[in-house]
């Protein structure tokens, strides 16, 4: 199950966060820091999953973004990380080559909710 997906730029602004989890904004703000100093520093050659607390983050980094998902620690890395190369496509293909620009003045254009569900994967 996803917790949160969470779109930074490089600096830890955060463009883009939904919650499928009830957080106070405090805990939101700290949750947000922690998985920007996680992903931001991880060397390149490192897979692209991190235990994050009791479960993980897979995260893909595009241009100057970094597309981060919380998921149970349970749950398939490479279907969401096909998943989040799917939204960025999405997204490239609604912005003509998105950047980080688009989310900030057209973030209510970026629906994360119409995508669809993951099946579980056998």
């Amino acid at each position: 199950m996803i917790r949160f997906i969470l779109l930074q730029n490089r600096q830890g602004k955060t463009r883009l966060a939904k919650y499928y989890v009830p957080l106070e904004e405090s805990e939101k703000h700290k949750v947000e820091y922690e998985v920007h100093r996680l992903v931001v520093n991880r060397d390149p050659k490192f897979t692209n999953f991190v235990e994050f607390r009791t479960h993980k983050v897979i995260y893909r980094r595009y241009a100057g973004l970094f597309f981060s998902l919380c998921v149970d620690i349970t749950d398939n890395e490479l279907a969401y990380l096909e998943s989040i190369h799917l939204f960025v496509e999405i997204l490239d293909h609604f912005f003509s080559n998105v950047c980080e620009l688009d989310l900030v003045f057209n973030f209510h254009k970026a629906i994360i909710e119409r995508m669809g569900e993951l099946e579980k994967q056998e």
